[in-house]
């Protein structure tokens, strides 16, 4: 099984683009064949995504953002969908 490490640092892959779109209330993932539309999750986790933070740094970040959410559950959260993104070809290792 493929596993996120602390140190990883990811970026949305190139051509692809991360937007607020404020008619859906939401993040969206654009590129050049269309575009994906995010859950809160995965809008917050992509935004986190600058190609300069690690993984731990991201995680970090959304602790901060989101102190009432349990840490362990933000961090499972975090590795969980960088493997589906990461499978799914929205992101890429740095």
């Amino acid at each position: 099984m493929d596993t996120t490490r602390t140190e990883t640092i990811y970026r949305l892959r190139s051509g692809w683009r991360l937007q607020w779109e404020e008619a859906q209330g939401r993040h969206v993932l654009l590129y050049p064949e269309g575009m994906v539309q995010l859950n809160d999750s995965a809008g917050a986790i992509l935004t986190q995504l600058d190609g300069n933070r690690d993984v731990a740094t991201v995680v970090s970040h959304l602790q901060a953002q989101f102190p009432d959410a349990p840490a362990a559950a933000i961090e499972q959260d975090v590795h969980e969908f960088l493997l589906d993104a990461a499978q799914q070809g929205w992101i890429e290792h740095v």
